[in-house]
């Protein structure tokens, strides 16, 4: 059985915003949908290994200053 409190929450709204990138273009430097990063933003979705990767490369940031528990 999993344990609620165990659900990976992220940074990534407030990042972006530090990194003056706008949902659009930050969908368009990992190759995916603004819908995606939205849904990730509002933690109603959890992005794939490869997509987490992606996004740190990306806002040039460490996996653990992104995403927490």
């Amino acid at each position: 059985m999993m344990n609620n409190d165990l659900i990976l929450k992220n940074n990534l709204k407030e990042i972006r915003q530090l990194k003056k990138l706008s949902q659009e273009e930050l969908a368009r430097l990992v190759c995916t949908t603004r819908q995606t990063i939205i849904s990730i933003e509002k933690n109603s979705f959890n992005p794939s290994a490869k997509l987490a990767l992606l996004l740190c490369i990306a806002l040039d940031t460490q996996f653990e200053d992104l995403f927490y528990f």
